[in-house]
């Protein structure tokens, strides 16, 4: 997780588009990485409100993050209701689980669930659910209980995670945000056609608003 900082995180753009491509040059690289919209959405969470949205938002995050949770259980409720549902913006959720092998536990049932059409209830409820970082709150007794909240077929979500289904996406998904300059939860890709803007935190609302009015 990031502690917030408010006044001293502030959002930074790290990209601008040429058509259709956004070059980005994290730090540790010498070399010039050409990542493409569809690069950026690809491999996370289905996308959560139109796909044809004009921004979005590419939300990396761990199921046990404090400030994760903050922002899911505070701003991301203004955010849905103004600008998702209303077609000006979507989201995409990436995995980054900093706080060890309950947070993959956690995302790999997320993508378990999505077998069943229920990413998004799934993922809604680990955060309702949310219970401190490394306090042993995610177990196979909750991510069932959670599953069985959300009516799930529990037989075949059990059987997707005692075969480590989705292991290597997580993995995946973490090796890729360290690439390209993730190194805290929340962290956030804003983007249009024309330039990415980075909000490292759980910075307030209104750092939200700017940057979509901006772009």
């Amino acid at each position: 997780m990031v502690l917030e900082k408010p006044y001293l995180v502030i959002p930074v753009i790290i990209g601008i588009l040429s058509g259709a491509f956004i070059a980005f040059y994290p730090q540790e690289q010498q070399s010039e990485e050409v990542l493409t919209k569809s690069k950026l959405i690809q491999g996370g969470s289905p996308i959560l409100g139109n796909p044809s949205a004009p921004i979005t938002i590419l939300e990396w995050g761990d199921y046990q993050c404090t400030f994760c949770y903050r922002f899911h259980d505070t701003t991301l409720n203004t955010l849905e209701i103004d600008y998702i549902q209303t077609g000006k913006v979507n989201l995409v959720f990436k995995d980054f689980p900093l706080n060890g092998p309950d947070s993959v536990l956690a995302a790999e049932a997320s993508y378990c669930a999505n077998d069943q059409g229920k990413y998004w209830e799934y993922h809604d409820e680990l955060y309702k659910n949310w219970g401190g970082e490394k306090t042993g709150w995610i177990t196979d007794w909750s991510l069932n209980a959670f599953g069985s909240t959300v009516g799930l077929d529990l037989d075949k979500f059990n059987q997707c995670l005692e075969e480590n289904k989705y292991k290597d996406k997580v993995e995946s998904l973490y090796s890729f945000g360290q690439e390209i300059g993730i190194d805290a939860t929340p962290s956030f890709l804003v983007f249009n056609d024309e330039k990415i803007i980075k909000i490292r935190g759980n910075q307030p609302l209104e750092t939200f608003l700017r940057t979509i009015d901006e772009l």
